[in-house]
């Protein structure tokens, strides 16, 4: 195939040419999360020519996921393919000039600095603070800017960060909001169409970065409320911090250090808890399919375990992690764990 052709449109816009286009081939990104922005983000930077995007997803394709989940399909769900590995399977028949690479772990404080160390830009896909503000603290660590989004119900805002230089989501939000202010998608929803907006705007900040446009990316943070259609920009020079700021003035790295892991994550519009463990495992995925036999209906790929009794359902992956599903009771959740996979 001819890449010129390819990407003719793109490098027809003047703020692109043919010179970034060159730029963007040898651009390397990751996605962090591959959930409804992280999907859209990652079509649009494959498309757009990104010579190299890492896509990283705990998770499995769900059901409830196709309204607003652009890279999965029916199928994908009927084979429990985790969301990482789906959408590298589909972008990778989009563009084969690219490298795709699909990693599926649960991204904390033991491998984030792993994950995103080689990379240009971080694309924000995830769906909660803690996973944020530990990408914040990568991103000071590591001097790599990175673009922050998040949306529910019709709303949805996103900035972008450049280490030292903007400033970073502690200046703006120098805590996360109590859990009892902040919606989810398992209380307020989530439409599809600002899922999109967001996403084509961080992917855009993502594209002017890897282009060398530094002069062209946002100084806002943008908020936008697709039911209202209204759209407000916020200039966030100001909210720089500087000495007072404890990650980018003092640097403190209070989620990177963290000295554990969090073992139990409520999953967003699923019924479901995942159990982690602190130390990575190896799991015989073959093996405990054996264990399980006549436990309930078992499922197994490459990727993943899935047991099936008539009230849950658990998955499990080759790394010890598990989804607990039929249940947001961290307790039950555990019991069930231990009961039918072990401690």
């Amino acid at each position: 195939m001819n890449p010129s052709e390819r990407y003719s449109r793109q490098t027809l816009f003047g703020g692109i040419g043919v010179e970034g286009q060159a730029r963007l081939g040898t651009g390397r990104c990751a996605v962090i999360g591959c959930g409804a922005l992280g999907s859209v983000l990652a079509n649009t930077l494959v498309r757009a020519g990104v010579g190299f995007v890492r896509i990283v997803d705990r998770d499995f394709v769900d059901l409830s996921n196709l309204q607003r989940q652009v890279l999965f399909n029916e199928r994908d769900v009927q084979d429990r393919l985790p969301k990482a590995e789906a959408a590298r399977r589909r972008l990778s028949e989009v563009n084969s000039e690219i490298e795709i690479e699909a990693v599926v772990e649960d991204v904390d404080a033991t491998n984030v600095l792993r994950l995103v160390d080689d990379v240009d830009v971080i694309l924000d896909g995830s769906d909660n603070f803690a996973l944020r503000y530990l990408v914040n603290d990568a991103s000071l660590e590591l001097g790599i800017p990175w673009i922050y989004g998040a949306a529910v119900g019709s709303y949805g805002l996103t900035m972008t960060i450049r280490p030292h230089e903007t400033p970073c989501l502690r200046c703006v939000f120098p805590s996360p909001p109590p859990a009892e202010h902040s919606p989810t998608c398992d209380t307020a929803g989530v439409l599809g169409p600002i899922i999109n907006m967001i996403a084509s705007v961080q992917a855009c900040e993502a594209i002017k970065l890897l282009a060398g446009k530094i002069e062209s990316l946002s100084p806002y943070l943008l908020q936008m409320d697709v039911w209202d259609l209204t759209f407000r920009p916020l200039k966030i020079a100001n909210a720089r911090q500087g000495d007072s700021c404890p990650a980018c003035g003092h640097g403190q790295r209070d989620y990177l250090r963290a000295e554990t892991r969090s073992t139990l994550t409520t999953l967003c519009g699923r019924n479901a808890i995942q159990i982690s463990h602190r130390e990575r495992r190896d799991v015989d995925l073959e093996a405990l399919a054996r264990k399980l036999a006549g436990v309930g209906e078992v499922e197994r790929n490459a990727y993943l375990l899935r047991l099936k009794t008539p009230d849950h359902e658990i998955t499990v992956f080759r790394d010890g992690r598990a989804i607990v599903g039929g249940t947001d009771d961290a307790a039950a959740a555990r019991s069930l764990y231990a009961r039918f996979i072990g401690d």
